[in-house]
C-alpha cells in the first residue's frame, strides 16, 4: 500500500533543462525557437515539393524522404514542447501522462526515421546495383509495405516499452536532470526493479540498433564496390551522386545517436550530455532538408520551378 501512495503522490515532473547557463538561457531560447521553426518549414518544404512534383512523388527515393520529413517535424515539435518553456522559464512542469507521452513520441519517431533510413539503404542498393530491375523491385507496393511496415514496427516496439514503463511504481524525487522524457532520467526514478524492463529494452534495441547499421553498411559496400567497376570517370560520380545525400544522413543521424546512447556517459559532463541530445532531436532534423536541398539537383530544380510558379503568379 505503502509504494502505491508513493506512485500515486508523484503525478508531476520537474524537468530542469539547463541550470548553469544563467543569462545565456534567453539567448538559447530565441536560437532553438528559431532552430525548430527553420527545421519544421524545411521539412514541411520538402513534403510539399515531393507531394506537389509528379516526377518527386513517383520515385521512391523522394517518397520516402517525405516519410522521413515527418518523422523529423515529430521529433522536433515533440522536444520544444518542454525545452522551450524549460530554457525560458529554468524549468517546465509536465505530468507523468506527458512525459511518457513525450518519449513514446520521440522514441517511436526516432526507430521510425532508423527503419526508413535503411530502406533508403535497400532503395539505393538496388538503383546503382540492379538499375535495370529497379522499377520491378521498387514497386508502388512495395514502397507502402516497407513504409508501412517501418511504421508499425517503430510505433509497436515503443509501445512495449512505454507500458512497462507505465507500471513501474515511481519513488522520486520529481526532476528530471534533462531537456525532454528520456527513458533513462525516467529509470532512475523507479523505486521498483527494473531489470524486466531493461532486458526487454535490449532484447528489442539491440538487433535494431546492430542490424540496421549492418545492413546499411553491407548495402554501401555493395555500392561502392558497383561504382568502382564503372568505367567511365563521369559514370562513377553520376552515381555516387544518387546516394551522396542519403550517406551524409545516415552518418549524421547514426554518429549523433552513437554519442548520446552508446559511448560511455562518464566521458562527458551532464551539460554534454544535454547538448549532444540537442544535435539529435533538434540540429539533426534541420540538417536533412539542407543535406538534400544543397546536394540533390532534383529537388533543387523542382524548388527552382516553384519560385518560378510562385514569381509568375505575383507579377500577373
Amino acid at each position: 500500500m505503502a509504494a502505491r501512495h508513493n506512485q500515486s503522490v508523484i503525478t508531476e515532473l520537474w524537468l530542469l533543462g539547463f541550470q548553469n547557463l544563467h543569462n545565456s538561457r534567453l539567448i538559447l531560447f530565441f536560437v532553438f525557437l528559431g532552430i525548430s521553426m527553420a527545421s519544421t518549414a524545411g521539412n514541411l518544404l520538402i513534403i510539399s515539393l515531393v507531394s506537389s512534383t509528379q516526377h518527386l512523388r513517383s520515385s521512391p527515393m523522394y517518397f520516402f524522404l517525405s516519410h522521413l520529413a515527418v518523422t523529423d517535424i515529430t521529433i522536433t515539435v515533440t522536444v520544444s514542447w518542454t525545452l522551450l518553456p524549460a530554457l525560458w522559464n529554468k524549468t517546465t512542469l509536465v505530468s507523468i501522462a506527458g512525459c511518457l507521452c513525450q518519449f513514446f513520441v520521440f522514441a517511436s519517431s526516432t526507430s521510425i526515421e532508423c527503419f526508413l533510413l535503411t530502406v533508403m539503404s535497400y532503395d539505393r542498393y538496388v538503383a546503382i546495383c540492379r538499375p535495370l530491375h529497379y522499377a520491378i523491385i521498387m514497386n508502388f507496393t512495395l514502397c507502402h509495405q516497407l513504409a508501412i511496415c517501418s511504421w508499425v514496427l517503430g510505433f509497436t516496439v515503443t509501445l512495449i516499452i512505454v507500458i512497462m514503463v507505465n507500471n513501474l511504481i515511481l519513488c522520486g524525487p520529481n526532476i528530471i536532470d534533462h531537456i525532454f522524457c528520456d527513458l533513462n532520467p525516467l529509470l532512475q526514478l523507479s523505486c521498483s526493479d527494473t531489470t524486466i524492463v531493461q532486458m526487454t529494452l535490449i532484447s528489442l534495441g539491440v538487433p535494431e540498433t546492430v542490424m540496421e547499421p549492418a545492413f546499411i553498411i553491407t548495402t554501401y559496400v555493395c555500392i561502392f564496390l558497383t561504382i568502382l567497376r564503372i568505367p567511365s570517370l563521369n559514370g562513377r560520380e553520376k552515381a555516387f551522386s544518387t546516394c551522396s545525400s542519403h550517406l551524409t544522413v545516415v552518418c549524421t543521424y547514426y554518429g549523433t545517436l552513437i554519442a548520446i546512447y552508446i559511448t560511455p556517459s562518464g566521458g562527458h559532463t551532464l551539460n554534454i550530455s544535454k547538448f549532444l541530445s540537442l544535435l539529435c532531436t533538434v540540429l539533426s532534423p534541420l540538417f536533412n532538408p539542407i543535406i538534400y536541398c544543397l546536394k540533390n539537383n532534383e529537388i533543387q530544380t523542382a524548388l527552382q520551378k516553384c519560385f518560378q510558379k510562385l514569381k509568375c503568379k505575383y507579377s500577373e
